[in-house]
């Protein structure tokens, strides 16, 4: 089991940010943290500060810590597919890939965050469209990852006159593909058809990942995919290993890994992410690697 960290908050006055994303990038890389990740929003969520809180770009954060890592897969979890139009999308997320050397991911979802929509004037489509967009989302982001298949894309929402991707993503064949959320008609549909990773809240609890994972069996029987070669991972707040302790967040995460369960995404509590990446991630790594 691997384990991966999530930044959710930017509590430090706005000079100091910089550096302690970059000593928490370097702290996760010498703990051996197999993840980083980001959240795509534009205002922070209301549950962690609100609007008025402090919230970085996601591509450009994702890029900085690209720079200050070496080993670590990068990505948004999860990219709003209201954000970017998808042919951006697909060469913002190449982009990270090349300049990170093979270690960018592209994690996405439907989108959820209406008020950051309507206070800076993004469009919020009803979930059905936001679903459809999705969809075709994915399906530009392929072709444009397929070297042999430029050309012209039409879909319902978007349409592409060339589907170039110049240079290619180092990484091979393409960006691993993240999908979030655990919508068990849509999302888990797309994840069998369409993803390499899916990801659920611990706040789920065992029993319901387990379940989750149940109904995403049944999409990959229902399109014929390999279920096993979707790599499983749940997110969930860092205090579960930080007041929790190591050996009772290792019994958790066991039964975890006995539903198939193979990376784990801690959210830093409050403060300075540095500090507890480098007093929590080592020792988490080398109990999980034992998984």
């Amino acid at each position: 089991m691997r384990l991966g960290v999530h930044i959710t908050k930017f509590d430090e006055p706005g000079h100091e940010i910089r550096d302690e994303l970059a000593a928490a990038a370097q702290a996760a890389e010498s703990a051996g943290v197999a993840w980083m990740s980001v959240m795509d929003h534009y205002f922070q969520m209301e549950h962690n500060g609100g609007a008025e809180a402090a919230m970085l770009e996601a591509y450009s954060t994702l890029g900085f810590l690209a720079a200050h890592t070496s080993t670590v897969q990068l990505g948004a979890l999860v990219t709003g597919v209201t954000y970017r139009h998808p042919g951006l999308l697909a060469k913002i997320v190449t982009t990270l890939d090349v300049l990170s050397g093979g270690r960018g991911t592209l994690g996405i979802g439907a989108a959820w965050y209406e008020r950051e929509h309507n206070g800076l004037g993004v469009p919020y489509p009803p979930t059905a469209e936001r679903f459809e967009r999705l969809e075709e989302t994915l399906r530009i982001c392929l072709q444009m990852w397929d070297p042999d298949n430029n050309g012209p894309f039409e879909g319902k929402h978007y349409q592409l006159a060339e589907t170039l991707c110049v240079p290619p993503p180092v990484s091979s064949p393409r960006p691993r593909i993240m999908i979030g959320g655990g919508g068990e008609r849509k999302t888990l549909r797309l994840v069998a058809q369409y993803g390499d990773a899916c990801n659920f809240f611990t706040s789920l609890g065992v029993e319901g990942v387990g379940h989750k994972l149940g109904v995403l069996r049944e999409h990959c029987d229902a399109v014929g995919r390999d279920y096993d070669s979707i790599r499983k991972t749940v997110a969930g707040a860092g205090t579960s290993l930080s007041e929790g302790g190591l050996d009772a967040f290792t019994e958790e995460m066991a039964a975890y890994a006995k539903l198939g369960v193979d990376t784990v995404i801690l959210m830093p509590p409050p403060g300075r992410p540095a500090e507890w990446v480098t007093r929590h991630a080592g020792p988490a790594v080398r109990r999980l690697a034992e998984l």
